[in-house]
C-alpha cells in the first residue's frame, strides 16, 4: 500500500519509494528510509498528508504520498 491510502492514527514501516531523484534524496535527509517507521498523523481534504518520522513533523501533497510505499508496522 501507499501512504497516500494509510489511515491516520496507525503506524507504519516504509518498504520502498518511487520519486524523483531530488523529492527523494531530500526526504532521505529528512530520515525517511527504507525501514523507517512513520506514524500518520492527519490528512487534510486539499490531500495533503501529515506524518512524524524520527521525531519530526513532515507533510506532503498527495502526488508524493502516493510514491511512498509502506506496510503497517508490528507494534
Amino acid at each position: 500500500m501507499t501512504l497516500s491510502e494509510s489511515v491516520p492514527g496507525k503506524v507504519y514501516t516504509v518498504e520502498s519509494t518511487k520519486l524523483n531523484e531530488k523529492v527523494g534524496r531530500r526526504l532521505e535527509a529528512l530520515g525517511l528510509i527504507i525501514g523507517t517507521k512513520v506514524e500518520v498523523l492527519n490528512r487534510k481534504k486539499t490531500g495533503t498528508l501529515i506524518f512524524k518520522v524520527r521525531g519530526t513533523r513532515l507533510a506532503v501533497g498527495n502526488e508524493i504520498s502516493a510514491g511512498i510505499f509502506v506496510k503497517e508496522a508490528v507494534v
